[in-house]
């Protein structure tokens, strides 16, 4: 093995948001070396509990110090319902970890002030929530917040209804749209959905690309 390959080891709490993320990666950051971890208990586990537990958060530290193991340069936390976590384990962890929708969250500030975040789970769209609220804090910037849980899209999903999941997606973004200056998708596994919403008349902003520009600058800043 190359030992002067840079390696990113992604955490992901289920199988949504690895091809989203590996086609980033293979365009922004294509001569990396990409370790997926996923555990799919982890999201499930979050939901039905309805917040961050003890127990995931002492699975992810598993994980991420499995990745400091094998010599990651930078790991990447996947799942804002367990971006929380990071914030406890970065004091645990040495190797540099980065959240996907941390950038994403500073952007929404910047074009804010009424901002939008749409999730098809109130797990995902809580945390990201208030991550934007205290990015809006940390700039001193007043924001309101308007949320949009999709609704029956996530149950579609899990009936395996991909097109009815996107339909009623799309509808919840674009009658978002009329009432905010810019929309956050709340989940990873939501930006292919980007290029079919045609021209909104606000910006929307999804994490999968805004993720891998920030782990490329955090590895620009080693």
């Amino acid at each position: 093995m190359d030992t002067n390959m840079t390696t990113i080891v992604v955490i992901h709490t289920g199988p949504v948001t690895v091809d989203p993320l590996k086609a980033q990666f293979a365009e922004q950051l294509a001569d990396a070396r990409v370790v997926n971890i996923v555990d799919d208990s982890l999201l499930t586990d979050v939901r039905s509990a309805g917040r961050l537990t003890p127990e995931v958060t002492r699975r992810l530290y598993s994980y991420m110090a499995n990745a400091e193991a094998l010599g990651a340069d930078i790991i990447l936390n996947a799942c804002s319902s367990v971006g929380e976590a990071t914030d406890l384990l970065r004091s645990m962890i040495r190797t540099p970890i980065v959240k996907v929708d941390e950038a994403m969250a500073e952007e929404a500030c910047a074009l804010g002030p009424r901002i939008g975040v749409v999730a098809t789970v109130s797990t995902t769209l809580e945390p990201t929530v208030r991550l934007i609220r205290k990015k809006a804090a940390e700039r001193r910037i007043e924001i309101q917040v308007t949320e949009s849980i999709a609704p029956g899209a996530f149950e579609a999903l899990l009936a395996g209804d991909a097109a009815k999941h996107d339909e009623i997606l799309k509808r919840t973004i674009i009658e978002l749209a009329d009432q905010v200056d810019v929309i956050v998708l709340a989940q990873v596994s939501m930006a292919r959905l980007v290029p079919s919403l045609g021209s909104l008349s606000v910006p929307v902003l999804s994490s999968p690309q805004s993720g891998v520009a920030s782990v490329k600058r955090a590895l620009a800043a080693l």
